[in-house]
């Protein structure tokens, strides 16, 4: 084959990959291996949360309940717009804008959530019924309670883990 023919037939090979939901890394290719059918939750078995050891009922008042802290555990966005640019061919969205999603920790670190863990971050996207915004008015209102000392931390864990849109209602929160 040619010098000039190869890095074509490369590209062409990437390209059809890639139109088939497969992402080519070191010379293989791998499956999109996320459903999006769980959205506005994250597909559980690519990401079902993770906690940060740091932060227990115990350490609350020392942690994610001093203001600013989130600041001081949150990954750069160099990071996660990297994860996120990996994770949206993982989910096989159409929409492959970075600009179109948060990448979104599922637990919030705002609730002991683990700031780096792949299976806590997800490309959550700005669009649907119930978006990456209307989540994040959930995460603060959990924080406010369990700061407060109404909701233990580890049931708004749970409750953020099993279903965001639901959280509020389960513990009685407003």
């Amino acid at each position: 084959m040619s010098r000039t023919a190869r890095p074509l037939v490369t590209a062409l090979s990437t390209l059809a990959l890639a139109a088939a939901g497969l992402i080519v890394t070191t010379g293989t290719a791998h499956a999109q291996s996320c459903s999006q059918s769980y959205l506005p939750l994250p597909d559980p078995t690519c990401q079902p949360g993770a906690l940060n050891p740091d932060v227990t009922q115990s350490t609350i008042n020392s942690t994610i309940c001093v203001s600013g802290w989130t600041s001081t555990v949150r990954p750069p966005s160099s990071y996660t717009t990297a994860l996120k640019k990996k994770q949206i061919v993982e989910y096989g969205y159409t929409d492959t804008s970075t600009s179109d999603y948060e990448e979104d920790h599922f637990v919030p670190l705002e609730l002991g959530g683990a700031p780096r863990s792949e299976q806590n971050l997800w490309p959550e996207p700005h669009y649907g019924n119930e978006t990456s915004a209307d989540k994040d008015v959930v995460e603060n209102k959990l924080k406010k309670a369990v700061c407060a000392g109404t909701v233990n931390l580890t049931d708004a864990q749970d409750a953020i883990m099993t279903d965001w849109t639901t959280a509020l209602a389960k513990l009685g929160i407003s």
